[in-house]
């Protein structure tokens, strides 16, 4: 019998520490969905203002918000464990039951919505590359948009692209047709920027046959995309992991009180 015991409070010390170990981890992952979701926000947040839409910047506060629920979650976990209170790691089982679901939801009704995509896709892209020009055009070094001009500009540099679907898109631009501007394209266009280096438009100077902005702003928002979804896939096999040791320790607890 006393050796019984003895394996038994040793097996439940191993348990307890599996379960503080897989604690600190799924706290650490709230900690990074909630640090993406900021910078999201703040370096990211220019060109969520040029696409005209609040799609991204809520996906950002949405994992924001999920990342603060998953590190509510880890201290309740933390305290029912060290506590070794059974009706607290029900909740906490609860709540890795609850996150589990809602991740496996929210997967399953993005790849819903990608299969009905189509043929509406195309049509989205368009509002997209309509949306992205026509604030280029229309705001673009215009009094009180100085954040689009930056935007645009940093936009244009950092993809190395140049107007939304392509450089003719500057032609319609409202400060390009001004009559004391010189240049056909912003300086933010030209390969090697500098004062008045957009009054030529050849190949050699500006971004002109590597396209327009849009397509590689999609393709940098698809891959953000993709890699928060492995994040929620791991995320999602790890609290698994969580709710198999609470079901043990729980078991346990319920054992030795017997």
């Amino acid at each position: 019998m006393e050796t019984y015991d003895e394996k038994n409070t040793c097996g439940m010390i191993c348990l307890k520490y599996l379960l503080l170990t897989f604690n600190l981890l799924f706290w650490l992952a709230g900690g990074v969905m909630m640090a993406v979701g900021v910078w999201t926000l703040v370096e990211k947040s220019d060109y969520i203002s040029l696409l005209n839409s609040t799609f991204y910047s809520a996906s950002a506060y949405i994992l924001i918000a999920a990342g603060a629920i998953v590190v509510f979650t880890g201290i309740v976990g933390c305290c029912a464990t060290l506590k070794e209170m059974r009706s607290l790691l029900i909740v906490y089982f609860f709540l890795l039951l609850c996150i589990f679901l809602l991740e496996i939801v929210a997967g399953v009704l993005a790849y819903i919505q990608y299969q009905e995509c189509f043929p509406f896709c195309q049509q989205l892209d368009k509002e997209l590359q309509h949306n992205l020009k026509e604030t280029m055009v229309q705001k673009y070094q215009q009094t009180g948009e100085e954040s689009i001009t930056s935007a645009v500009d940093k936009l244009q540099q950092e993809f190395k692209c140049c107007g939304s679907n392509s450089s003719s898109d500057w032609s319609d631009s409202v400060w390009i047709l001004t009559p004391s501007n010189e240049r056909l394209v912003p300086d933010s266009c030209c390969k090697t920027p500098s004062n008045l280096c957009g009054r030529r438009d050849h190949p050699s100077n500006i971004y002109k046959v590597e396209g327009g902005c849009i397509t590689k702003l999609e393709t940098f928002i698809l891959s953000q995309l993709q890699i928060l979804g492995a994040v929620a896939i791991g995320i999602a096999f790890l609290q698994l992991v969580g709710m198999i040791l609470v079901c043990c320790l729980y078991r346990g607890l319920k054992e030795e009180s017997y």
